[in-house]
């Protein structure tokens, strides 16, 4: 997987104008990827590769009922092939969702996940400051409403603002979802039908609401018999609650593929707090609670309504009172972001995090849309790099650095 994921798709190439040398070239690339990739599907062997294949076509449940018995166990990692998602345990193809994100790596360790120190931003604010040293400019609170496409050779011009700036540019590189790209940023009638069509399909649905948390003290487990209220292994990883079976989780997926929020619904807590002391006052605590199912559109009221906000968020603090008598009662306060508002606040279409699902019929070669998974865009010099691109969603920088490796590729042919 390291090596697919690595690598920009081999898409057969959309410039039918290209010199022979050109075209020569492109062949030999891409029987280079073919060729390797079988090698490695060779040095697997058959039986590896059935058990493979099994893996990336079943749902979890079939996983993880062949591997493991313990119903806790199951469930807990159940959670990862529907993080994110709307979809159940039992969905086919959730499979290779729980692979994604279990195939990870930190700090040279396999399968691990880690804090990082300032919160989340701090990531963004190391890619900034590496790209300032390198003679970037930055410019933010700077809205694009519009990429700028001639008329007449249908290559890109550059961007236009909210406020009316043009910025020229041969080359534009879009980081919002697909169709905040194609359907809402390109002009119409610039793109081919079957495209935009695709890009319009495509399955942009969510069923995740995050609930960011300051508490006064840390919560008291009672299945933990000790408790360090500086924090103790208990608060260091991922608490799973309300998920004690794959039944349990897969109730809670029917409720929300009807409209209705999970009467129970499946946390995943984390206290970065306990190890990076930047983030919250001496004593008190941050805890982040990634939470499902929560349906984009209600069926009866709308996540608008804060009557309706405020009793979903109860509803999770009172389900974490079943674990740790008085979580509620430590609150100071919390910010909740439905997919609505995910989509609102960070243009994520749906509420979608993966920039679109990730089943099997949008990933690799069909990543946006079947045609165009090598970055490349109908638009000339217009490129797409971000979740929505192969290999997808994660923190792991993938799609940008393949798209760099294209956009580079194409700079020096020009």
């Amino acid at each position: 997987m390291d090596f697919v994921i690595d690598s920009p798709p081999p898409e057969l190439r959309h410039e039918y104008h290209q010199s022979m040398v050109d075209r020569m070239k492109d062949k030999v690339d891409k029987s280079v990827f073919w060729s390797k990739l079988l090698g490695i599907v060779m040095q697997q062997g058959q039986k590896d590769m059935v058990d493979f294949f099994d893996l990336l076509l079943s749902p979890a449940s079939k996983i993880l009922n062949n591997w493991f018995e313990g119903d806790v166990l199951k469930a807990t990692l159940a959670t990862d092939a529907v993080i994110g998602t709307m979809a159940g345990v039992h969905t086919p193809g959730s499979g290779y969702v729980l692979l994604h994100h279990v195939m990870g790596e930190t700090g040279g360790q396999r399968g691990v996940w880690a804090y990082v120190e300032g919160g989340m931003g701090s990531v963004s604010s190391a890619i900034s400051k590496a790209a300032l040293e390198a003679g970037v400019k930055i410019v933010t609170n700077a809205e694009v409403s519009q990429i700028l496409v001639h008329p007449t050779s249908g290559r890109v011009q550059g961007v236009a603002l909210a406020d009316g700036t043009e910025v020229p540019a041969s080359i534009v590189l879009s980081n919002a979802t697909p169709y905040k790209t194609f359907v809402d940023l390109v002009p119409a009638n610039v793109l081919p039908y079957d495209f935009l069509s695709a890009i319009r399909t495509a399955d942009y649905s969510s069923a995740t609401t995050k609930i960011n948390v300051a508490v006064d003290r840390l919560p008291q487990f009672s299945c933990c018999k000790d408790f360090n209220p500086e924090g103790g292994p208990e608060h260091m990883g991922t608490i799973h609650i309300g998920s004690e079976s794959m039944e349990e989780i897969d109730l809670a997926y029917r409720e929300a593929a009807n409209g209705v929020s999970s009467t129970r619904p499946v946390i995943e807590m984390t206290i970065p707090s306990v190890l990076d002391k930047t983030i919250s006052p001496p004593g008190q605590h941050v805890i982040n609670l990634f939470v499902q199912y929560t349906p984009y559109k209600l069926s009866e009221g709308s996540w608008k309504d804060s009557s309706v906000r405020k009793s979903f968020a109860e509803r999770c603090f009172s389900l974490i009172d079943e674990y740790a008598l008085g979580f509620s009662s430590s609150v100071v306060g919390y910010d909740m972001l439905t997919p609505p508002d995910l989509e609102r606040e960070f243009g994520l279409t749906g509420g979608n995090i993966f920039h679109g699902a990730m089943g099997l019929d949008s990933l690799f070669l069909m990543r946006p849309a079947k045609g165009w998974s090598d970055y490349r865009t109908p638009v000339k010099g217009l490129y797409l790099c971000g979740s929505g691109a192969h290999p997808g969603g994660g923190v792991m920088g993938a799609p940008g650095r393949n798209a760099a490796s294209v956009v580079l590729e194409d700079f020096r042919t020009k």
